[in-house]
């Protein structure tokens, strides 16, 4: 076989294709002298909350920051309980301990990898004050669902959208018994705009990816935007007036500009993923072994994640390394197996099953035709 290098994902051409935009905005800012905060960040919070269609947009250092002060911002304190998925990056669940509250495990549904509404309300207990669904791989949650029981119990609702930036909300599996005028007022909305606080990461490898780490959260709570944004420096509404324990957590403007430029783009790009999962779907169709994620129309595929079945992941993973082909496991230990969380929780069994079975395949963009065709014929070839 000829040498195949597929990575699972590839920066450069997305940087070639706006490499002279981004110099003109990066040398702005180094032209300014201003780096931490200031204008370019304010002006990027603003084009932000205007392509999201929400009040506020706070740039902040990292995404796992935006969730640690969303949820302070938001009242959790220690001794609270919050529901969220054991199946996502160990950010979601850290987060919620880090501001002293107690992650609670609510298994997922292994069509979409998100957290199962119909779970929810049995994990309820007096000390549940907020809910937290994971977007996962770009896919949103069934967010009616979730806010209809959010209502009822009086609880908040973060949305961790660290994987999908410019996911739109298209509505619950069919069937779900949902209120039509609950899910009718946010249906076609972006996520992060749902809930109460919506928690976004620019990491890198992100649909809309800094050149280094960067973060942001979304409200329309006047209370919650004030208090995010004096917790991002140091608890300070004005300088040296500093009114709460807070974080050194400012979105530098060299980030914001970057990303101001990229989010011109969004569109476009997340359009491409959704050309690419397409076109994986459709030559994985009827393959023997493998189950393709389900597509909906608001999923952005930050990751195009296939389920291999009958114990076969590691060793199909493997086998294409050796091709020439990356591919990645997210999540082989879900958070609540994780050492700082192991023998706390009740099982989940369809998330310990999807740990074992989860396989993304190479996903950006500007992935060729080609090159598509190449990594499902090298996975159907290992089934």
């Amino acid at each position: 076989m000829s040498q195949i290098n597929i990575p699972i994902l590839d920066l450069k051409s997305q940087y070639q294709a706006i490499k002279a935009e981004i110099q003109t905005a990066v040398n702005q800012v180094l032209d300014s002298g201003q780096f931490i905060l200031g204008p370019v960040v304010k002006a990027f919070e603003t084009d932000v909350a205007n392509y999201l269609g929400v009040k506020h947009a706070i740039g902040v250092n990292s995404g796992t920051d935006a969730l640690v002060i969303g949820l302070r911002a938001m009242g959790i304190v220690p001794g609270d309980e919050v529901i969220t998925t054991p199946f996502s990056f160990f950010a979601t669940a850290e987060s919620i301990s880090m501001v002293g509250a107690t992650p609670v495990f609510v298994d997922i549904q292994a069509d979409s990898f998100n957290i199962d509404p119909n779970l929810i309300e049995a994990a309820i207990t007096p000390k549940t004050k907020a809910i937290m669904p994971v977007h996962l791989y770009g896919n949103p949650a069934a967010m009616t669902q979730i806010l209809e029981i959010a209502a009822k119990h009086n609880l908040k609702v973060i949305e961790d959208c660290a994987q999908a930036f410019g996911a739109v909300y298209k509505g619950d599996s069919a069937g779900c018994g949902c209120g039509e005028a609950a899910r009718d007022r946010i249906l076609g909305s972006y996520v992060g705009t749902i809930g109460d606080v919506g928690a976004f990461s620019f990491f890198p490898t992100k649909n809309l990816g800094a050149y280094g780490d960067g973060g942001l959260i979304t409200t329309n709570d006047d209370q919650v935007a004030e208090t995010a944004r004096m917790l991002r420096v140091h608890g300070a509404k004005e300088r040296y007036n500093n009114l709460m324990l807070g974080y050194n957590s400012r979105l530098d403007a060299m980030q914001a500009a970057i990303l101001q430029v990229k989010l011109r783009h969004i569109d476009g790009w997340n359009h491409q993923r959704q050309q690419v999962a397409k076109t994986y779907s459709q030559l994985l169709a009827g393959a023997d072994g493998v189950i393709v994620p389900k597509f909906s129309e608001g999923h952005v595929f930050h990751q195009y994640t296939v389920r291999v079945l009958g114990g076969k992941r590691d060793q199909v993973k493997q086998a294409l390394a050796e091709a020439g082909i990356g591919a990645m496991i997210y999540y082989p230990i879900p958070q609540d197996k994780l050492p700082i969380y192991l023998g706390l929780h009740a099982e989940n069994p369809v998330s310990n099953q999807l740990g074992q079975e989860v396989l993304s395949l190479p996903m950006w963009p500007e992935l060729a035709s080609a090159q598509i065709e190449t990594v499902a014929t090298a996975l159907k070839s290992q089934l």
